[in-house]
């Protein structure tokens, strides 16, 4: 039985695959997949049997939590 976080409804935009996440965010796939596996990116959903995507809001948001890097003068 899914939990009500995984099933909860997506707030906007699209479906991200694999490319466009490495794209937007700019970190390796190997990178992605072990801050996944470590809990600290956004969770995958099922798109179907063989696919898995994260929604675009996720991406934006994890992205948006980063923290600034500071510029030493």
């Amino acid at each position: 039985m899914p939990t009500p976080d995984e099933i909860s409804t997506p707030r906007g935009g699209r479906f991200l695959r694999m490319p466009d996440v490495v794209a937007s965010v700019g970190l390796s796939t190997a990178t992605i997949n072990r801050l996944h596996r470590l809990g600290q990116f956004p969770r995958k959903r099922r798109l179907s049997t063989n696919s898995i995507g994260w929604w675009e809001d996720d991406i934006k948001d994890w992205m948006n939590s980063r923290p600034m890097v500071e510029q030493k003068a």
